[in-house]
């Protein structure tokens, strides 16, 4: 991807090029606040703010350039926050986080909610606030959603070795901590001089805009470099637009994908994280009208028709409905649309079953196109259906209408099934989770963003939740981090301008667990009056990985929140934690709800608030009636092959009947 205006790759002045005095750390700032990305027409700042915290690593370099770039930028207004960065001309707004992994989850939030065509950079000191950014840098990579790591490093010319924080190598001298960012980072640099940072930053913005191959961009910045003063070129500091491209697919493989749809059957899509980030949503819809293709969503593309759309069959794998997981497992033709092919989409190789089965991948990247053996179609996920629309449009594909009977009358049974999960008992009565999601489900419009990563809430929300718009569907299971919920409910809200009444509602969904990694930002929603709606679920334990213990012999081993027994087990009554109390010292607003009319009222009131407000209640353990259905379809996670308890024994059996199923798609 080139920029419209390239850089020149020299460092040195001459008398043609006027030169502008200032530290790296300054021509760094300066730099970023002039990059812009443009698709369809649409311009917006590529980096539109930058979050921080500070050390003796990077105070007096990034943050100093910050106090002059800032301007009195903040979220609002003419701030980062409507997502087009255009409102704040060449200033850089700063946002103050309070762990440097909550900063990265927020960016990546703000990244997801802005279609990928606006990002935020975060810097932190040496040590441990730079090696706090891996497990967020890993969520970027995975998700392959751009943030830029701005982490402070030691000396390069090493006045005094070693210097605080620093870690000593013995076999080499110049590995610091920010070494650990390498492989979770798409482009990673450490600038040692300052004229190393033109080839540097262009190339960290060439990542950061290539839908292919963004995720985390990381600049490693020793903190000497950071303060030293240096002659920029003024045209390193000119405006750029760096274009997103929308690769048309090739010929032969158009062709190919085209024969292949039109020999199938039973075809069935699987819609990824690719079709939103396209906004290839109207397109699918499109494509869906000519052929009446069904359509099933991995967790990053569920929205990506909504859920009263007839070709909409839900969520695929191991947390995917009935209906999409039985025409998986009869489908001649799989057309992956933007998707990695995880395992809970593939339920580890055990769903799709036709012998005969073949794949046809639609991505942007040959590296993802190519999985199970398919054929490619390497291109933009929006171009790509258009060119398969227009080529099948003279040619009379439909499927068969029997076929489309069968998933259509599926899908409705299905319903059925959401429903009797998420009616609720009497007023008076605790809620389980999933009549917790019933009552939001009964709250919400199109307007409302929910979003959840960790835990047992992604496998209930991907088989029940009704998405209703493009973008309401937030989960993050390409990593499921637990923690990333409150932070990125913070960088949504910053995407969407929200502010009050006047914007859109965002819910973070956790649980306990959750909860308890990483409640820190609430402080950050608190100080920048984001209306948050924070929904806390106690179950006193780990839900999610209880049931996985269970499933797999582990007999639930460390899994619950409580006090130890007599043998020295966690089987004592409940710790007497006070979640409520906890968000409440933080500043939250907090409601409390102990039945199902406390809680639908509480619901509607916090959907209403101004300011950050969090409903808290403690759920029933689900019983066979309101309970989630049970997984569709399974997942691998090895049982042990040898064991004495009972429960192991028979876990293990359950097992090699599961991955006898097992096929390599060649």
């Amino acid at each position: 991807m080139s920029p419209t205006s390239p850089a020149s790759p020299t460092s040195t002045a001459t008398p043609h090029c006027p030169t502008r005095r200032l530290t790296t750390a300054q021509a760094l700032v300066t730099f970023l606040a002039r990059q812009y990305t443009e698709r369809d027409g649409r311009r917006q700042r590529l980096i539109s703010a930058t979050w921080g915290i500070f050390g003796h690593g990077n105070v007096a370099g990034i943050g100093q350039a910050l106090v002059e770039a800032a301007a009195g930028g903040g979220p609002g207004g003419t701030t980062p926050g409507n997502g087009t960065g255009n409102g704040t001309g060449h200033r850089m707004p700063y946002l103050q986080g309070r762990n440097e992994q909550a900063m990265v989850h927020a960016a990546v939030g703000y990244a997801r909610q802005s279609g990928r065509l606006s990002a935020h950079a975060v810097t932190t000191s040496i040590g441990p606030g730079a090696t706090n950014l891996v497990t967020g840098a890993a969520l970027a990579t995975i998700n392959r959603l751009p943030v830029l790591l701005l982490p402070g490093d030691t000396f390069a010319t090493r006045p005094a070795d070693p210097v605080l924080q620093q870690l000593e190598v013995p076999y080499a001298g110049d590995v610091s901590v920010n070494d650990c960012l390498r492989p979770v980072s798409r482009y990673f640099d450490r600038i040692t001089r300052p004229e190393a940072l033109i080839p540097a930053a262009l190339q960290a913005m060439r990542v950061l805009a290539d839908p292919a191959e963004t995720g985390a961009v990381t600049l490693a910045l020793p903190q000497d470099v950071q303060a030293e003063a240096y002659d920029w070129p003024e045209e390193f500091f000119a405006e750029r637009d760096w274009h997103i491209r929308r690769p048309a697919p090739d010929t032969y493989e158009l062709e190919a994908a085209v024969r292949a749809i039109r020999s199938a059957r039973r075809p069935l899509i699987v819609a990824g994280g690719g079709v939103r980030h396209s906004a290839a949503e109207e397109t699918l819809a499109a494509f869906t009208a000519a052929t009446r293709i069904p359509v099933a969503s991995t967790q990053a593309g569920k929205g990506a028709l909504r859920h009263d759309h007839p070709a909409d069959v839900g969520g695929i794998g191991h947390t995917g409905t009935a209906t999409a997981d039985e025409l998986a497992r009869t489908a001649d033709l799989v057309i992956g649309i933007g998707t990695r092919f995880s395992d809970f989409t593939t339920a580890s190789g055990t769903l799709f079953a036709d012998p005969a089965v073949r794949f046809l991948h639609l991505n942007i990247t040959g590296f993802d196109a190519h999985k199970l053996g398919a054929l490619p179609l390497v291109a933009d996920a929006r171009a790509g259906l258009e060119a398969l629309t227009t080529a099948l449009a003279g040619r009379g594909y439909r499927v068969d209408p029997a076929y489309e009977t069968e998933y259509t009358s599926a899908k409705e049974a299905w319903e059925e099934r959401v429903e009797a999960s998420f009616a609720t008992p009497a007023p008076a009565a605790r809620p389980t989770q999933t009549q917790v999601l019933g009552l939001l489900d009964t709250l919400v419009t199109e307007d409302d963003i929910l979003i959840n990563a960790a835990g047992s809430l992604p496998g209930d929300l991907h088989k029940l939740w009704r998405a209703r718009s493009r973008d309401q569907y937030h989960v993050e299971y390409g990593y499921s981090c637990m923690g990333y919920e409150i932070p990125a409910a913070i960088g949504v809200l910053l995407a969407t301008g929200s502010q009050g009444r006047a914007g859109r509602p965002v819910w973070a969904l956790v649980g306990d667990g959750t909860y308890l990694m990483n409640p820190t930002e609430i402080v950050t929603a608190v100080q920048e009056n984001l209306p948050l709606k924070l929904l806390i679920l106690q179950n006193h334990g780990y839900a999610s990985i209880g049931g996985l213990s269970e499933a797999v012999g582990a007999e639930r081993f460390g899994t619950a929140y409580r006090h130890r027994d007599a043998d020295g087990g966690f089987t004592g009554p409940p710790l007497p934690v006070d979640l409520a109390a906890n968000a409440a010292s933080l500043g939250l607003r907090v409601l409390r709800a102990t039945t199902v009319d406390d809680l639908r009222k509480a619901l509607s009131e916090a959907r209403d608030a101004e300011g950050p407000t969090c409903v808290y209640v403690e759920t029933e353990t689900p019983d066979t009636v309101s309970g989630p259905p049970p997984a569709q379809a399974w997942w691998d996670v090895p049982v042990a092959e040898t064991a004495s308890r009972p429960a192991a024994v028979k876990a293990r059996e359950e097992y090699d009947r599961q991955v006898a199923a097992r096929r390599r798609h060649l």
